[in-house]
């Protein structure tokens, strides 16, 4: 996967047969003041650079007339009623038919002129070219909010959990080979559309590009929503990602349980007291919850894997290396470790004449071992069952 800067433009040669070359796909929604001018600038930029194309206008349902204004402007016009990013763009995307497609907003914040550039990264081997706006926002074109908490983090995140490298990820102007839409398999139907789009590229490991572009103030009306979009983003990253949702705060529960029932049990003194049974309750917690929410992650990890049908090579190393057997084993050794200190405290039960226990944290460090142990065990067997289906 590369992310660097596309090469110079250089026209590529026109399609056989009734095939175009470039289709440019803009999503709309209530854009009649923009979209007229969008189209039409779209369609200089295409004949300027000899570049045989079309026009494809996702209309998202408006209640203006922008299907009118861009249908006369010269666009092919396909309706779709189901509201949202994603929606529009999925239609638009199924209508284009252009070897290499060029997406971008209809609100008149990108400039059209740089259709070749994408065409050219395209055209030089790339498969998703993304633009990256942050060096080059006009006054007045992006919120602060959005500028310097909202993309930054949410790319961020979505570089810490898959590598993309991508430095814009939220970018309106990207384009993309449509040969790899199938690969792609885009599905969601909001703004989290543009981060499925990289997120899918970069599990499927294509190759990836991007270069500077300008980002204008918009006209008219943002439909953007800044918190409900970018919970819908955030949302959509943690989903995609197991491994962080699920495997990285469940480990961290499970070790931070086991010290703090080790300093409970042993009596170590910590911060000038010993930790007594309110710790050793705590850290019981932790351990089964931490537990629990790591068997699910593997749980999510396997159906990604042998359901969806996605990359995933730190599961594919895990697979590869643990068995169900090893599972069973591992769960059945807690089990017995478990038993171990109900055992001591049976015998204790015994000698003391059946009398009264004061034996509250070794029991509660018992019962822990056993339930995490049962927890190890019958979700290696549920991880099992999920793989039947790639051994068939």
């Amino acid at each position: 996967m590369s992310t660097t800067q596309a090469s110079s433009v250089i026209a590529p040669p026109a399609p056989s047969g009734s095939e175009p070359l470039v289709s440019v796909v803009i999503p709309c929604l209530d854009e009649e003041e923009n979209i007229a001018a969008c189209v039409q600038r779209a369609r200089e930029v295409l004949d300027a650079n000899g570049l045989s194309g079309e026009v494809v206008v996702a209309d998202n349902d408006s209640s203006d007339r922008s299907a009118e204004l861009a249908r006369e402007a010269g666009a092919v016009v396909v309706h779709e009623p189901r509201r949202g990013y994603g929606s529009a763009y999925l239609a638009g995307l199924a209508t284009a038919r252009g070897r290499y497609i060029v997406m971008a907003d209809a609100d008149l914040t990108y400039d059209f002129a740089e259709i070749p550039r994408f065409v050219s990264a395209l055209h030089d081997g790339g498969q998703l070219v993304i633009g990256d706006r942050m060096n080059d926002i006009h006054p007045g074109a992006m919120p602060w909010l959005h500028r310097y908490v909202g993309n930054p983090v949410l790319t961020g995140l979505l570089n810490l959990f898959f590598r993309t490298g991508v430095k814009d990820a939220h970018c309106g102007m990207r384009a993309v080979r449509r040969e790899v839409l199938p690969v792609l398999d885009l599905r969601t139907t909001g703004m989290e559309f543009a981060s499925e789009m990289v997120i899918r590229a970069a599990k499927e490991r294509l190759d990836i590009r991007q270069f500077p572009i300008e980002y204008h103030p918009r006209g008219g009306e943002s439909k953007l929503s800044s918190f409900r979009d970018g919970w819908r983003h955030l949302r959509f990253l943690l989903v995609h990602s197991p491994t962080h949702l699920f495997v990285v705060p469940g480990v961290a529960l499970v070790v931070l349980g086991a010290i703090a029932a080790i300093i409970s049990v042993a009596d170590i003194e910590v911060l000038g007291r010993t930790w007594q049974l309110h710790s050793m309750v705590a850290a019981a917690l932790a351990m089964i919850v931490g537990t629990q929410t790591v068997a699910l992650g593997l749980c999510a990890h396997a159906y990604g894997a042998y359901v969806l049908g996605e990359r995933d090579p730190w599961f594919d190393r895990m697979r590869a290396r643990f068995r169900l057997e090893h599972g069973l084993l591992i769960g059945g050794a807690t089990v017995l470790a478990g038993l171990v200190p109900a055992a001591v405290i049976v015998v204790t039960w015994v000698e003391r004449g059946f009398g009264q226990l004061s034996e509250e944290r070794l029991a509660v460090l018992a019962v822990t071992l056993i339930v995490v142990g049962i927890q190890v065990f019958f979700s290696s067997f549920l991880l099992s069952i999920l793989g039947l289906r790639a051994e068939r």
